[in-house]
This record gives structure tokens, sequence and C-alpha cells, in this order.
């Protein structure tokens, strides 16, 4: 797993040494900076469930100008945070542990890209999706990128964001709302 542009573009990112995280490929990465390559530059992310922060470092690399880092297990924290200091974003990154629903509540600004990817089949996504609407915790024009197995299958509209595309590869879905 590497980032694929910018400013730490080449940069090996340290995974798992098991299956406990599902990083997100490269292939598929590539295809969600594809689709919101205009929306980057400058903005506040929060890669929510981030496992290895690899989808948070990518928008920090092609210029984000902060990424909230959250995620429940120490494990992934812990590896989140060496892998920010192995890109050298320290200073752009905040590094939360908790659930997600403390994550979210602990959020200090509205954000432009939320990058949603927490395990499959558990049913979070759409809890989640709530929870950023009722906390108004989205920037207006701002684009929730959801990340899902085929399996699970997301509303046209959840609490009042729409869903502007869907792109499937393999057995993962993404679903861009806004």
């Amino acid at each position: 797993m590497r980032i694929i542009t910018g400013e730490y573009k080449g940069r090996r990112l340290e995974t798992p040494k098991d299956n406990s995280v599902r990083p997100t490929s490269d292939k598929v990465k590539e295809a969600i900076f594809s689709i919101i390559a205009f929306d980057v530059a400058e903005s506040v992310c929060v890669d929510l469930f981030a496992g290895t922060g690899n989808l948070g470092l990518e928008a920090l690399s092609r210029g984000a100008k902060r990424c909230y880092f959250g995620d429940k297990s120490r494990e992934s924290i812990a590896l989140v945070r060496r892998n920010v200091n192995s890109c050298g974003a320290q200073e752009k990154s905040i590094i939360l542990l908790g659930e997600y629903q403390k994550v979210l509540s602990s959020l200090k600004e509205q954000a432009d890209l939320f990058f949603l990817d927490p395990p499959y089949r558990k049913g979070l996504m759409i809890d989640c999706i709530e929870k950023i609407a009722q906390g108004g915790l989205l920037r207006q024009n701002g684009l929730i990128v959801a990340e899902h197995s085929k399996d699970e299958v997301l509303p046209d509209i959840i609490s009042g964001f729409s869903k502007l595309k869907e792109r499937k590869y393999g057995t993962i879905i993404i679903s861009i709302y806004s």
C-alpha cells in the first residue's frame, strides 16, 4: 500500500500484520480520488474508521489542509500515528481514539470530506451518516465517500444527503453523498 500522488507520493504505508483491518486497495483508492479530485485541495477531511490512515494521508498528500483520523482500535491508532509520522504529516493530522460517535462529537469544525469505511455487514454506515447530519458536521457542498460491500445497499437519500454517484469495484462499492 502506497501514497499514489502528491507531496507524499510513493511513500509505503505500514499495514497490519493480521486481517483485523481491511485497508482500501490502491485500485479503489485511485478510483475514489479520481472522482473527488477537485474537492480535495484546502479541504478539511475526516478519515473515520481510519485503520491505517490510508485515505486521509492520500488526501493530505493531494493538498488537504487538515485530516482528523478516528478509530476505536488502539492498534489501528498506533498504526495511523506511525504512518502519519512516516509521511511527516503530524502538523496537519489530528488523531482521535474512540468509537465513531465519540470521534464525531470531538470534531472542532465542519469537514469538507468524510471517508467512511466501517467494518462491513455491521450496519454502521447509515447510523454514521445520520450522526454526521445531526451534528451538522459536513460543510455546505461537502462530500461523504462511503466504501461498503456490494451486499450492503445504501438508499439514495440518508438524512437529507443525496447519493451523487455509485461505482462498483469487484466486491466493493463506493457511494458518494452530498
